[in-house]
């Protein structure tokens, strides 16, 4: 019944920006706590932001930090990440994550996942 969809992928050249989406429906989106994970080929899936439930609260993996933003508009059921400055290294399969508890880092920290969106950044 819970679904995340993640829009917005595709292929960039480096320095350039993408705007990913994920739409919630299936449970009350504004109970979720909502993060952004990415994975790439060989890798493990790292945490890369996280926004709380009011959207009060903001977490980034470090190097993302002044490029990426999370973002949030609960009327539409949706979160956000603006993706600026984009390098080589963000190339991954991203993943919207919602979550129940009071923990962002991990993704044990998450209830339910989307089904990943591509980026590839050129260089």
């Amino acid at each position: 019944q819970v679904q995340l969809v993640e829009s917005g992928g595709g292929l960039v050249q480096a320095g350039g920006s993408l705007r990913l989406s994920c739409e919630v429906s299936g449970r009350t989106f504004s109970d979720y706590a909502m993060g952004w994970f990415r994975q790439a080929p060989g890798k493990e899936r790292q945490f890369v932001a996280a926004i709380t439930r009011g959207g009060g609260n903001k977490y980034y993996l470090d190097s993302v930090k002044g490029r990426f933003t999370i973002s949030r508009d609960n009327a539409k059921s949706t979160v956000y990440l603006q993706m600026n400055s984009l390098k080589s290294e963000d190339t991954a399969v991203y993943y919207c994550a919602g979550g129940w508890g009071q923990w962002y880092h991990a993704t044990d920290d998450y209830d339910d996942w989307g089904q990943g969106t591509q980026v590839t950044v050129s260089s």
